[in-house]
């Protein structure tokens, strides 16, 4: 008999509705409807729950495969949900640009100045600059976020909203001719590309 099969039985053996079942185990009932359609496997620790409230093993509720299957789903929304994290802690790193002197101000002095220093470029190439991280920023805070809530939907469109901002983030800076902020842009990319490359 599947899992989803012995969880409906032991759910209708007990006279409980799904939602009834739900805050027992403190879940959707989305989730459990779900489990006993056979759409998706609750993680370790919902199974621990379900055989504990049920008074069965784990083996009696679900078969090693499934088990298995349980596993690896778990473990690839943790490594996914880690590489998000990640992801949009990398994104608020360009905050540091503001403060740190890392754009040269096209003087005759060889010296580097923080953002806020900037006086011998167009107004407007500031403003750009302060756009493109503040944007960064924002949107890093909102993958740190997302990363918590488990949709895995937002996370997607946050993390290609976020390697978009560092190509262009680096591909502006290094155009306007301050390789040392288009560096640190480009590192946070290539460092991002490996984390989600290893991630597939």
């Amino acid at each position: 008999m599947e899992f989803s099969e012995k969880l409906q039985e032991l759910r209708k053996n007990r006279g409980l509705t799904q939602e009834e079942l739900a805050e027992a185990l403190f879940v959707s009932r989305t989730a459990v409807s779900k489990w006993e359609s056979g759409r998706g496997y609750p993680n370790i620790d919902s199974l621990k729950e379900l055989a504990d409230f049920f008074s069965v093993s784990i083996d009696e509720l679900i078969r090693p495969e499934e088990i298995l299957s349980a596993a690896e789903k778990d473990k690839k929304e943790y490594i996914s949900r880690n590489t998000s994290f990640i992801c949009g802690m990398l994104d608020i790193i360009p905050v540091l640009l503001l403060f740190i002197p890392v754009f040269g101000n096209r003087t005759e002095s060889a010296g580097t100045v923080p953002l806020s220093g900037l006086t011998n470029i167009a107004p407007w190439i500031v403003t750009v600059f302060l756009i493109l991280i503040i944007i960064t920023v924002l949107n890093g805070i909102c993958g740190v976020i997302i990363s918590h809530l488990g949709k895995p939907l937002w996370d997607r469109h946050r993390l290609i909203t976020g390697m978009a901002l560092s190509i262009i983030s680096s591909a502006v800076f290094i155009v306007t001719r301050q390789p040392y902020a288009g560096i640190i842009c480009f590192i946070i990319l290539v460092i991002k590309g490996i984390l989600l490359i290893r991630t597939k």
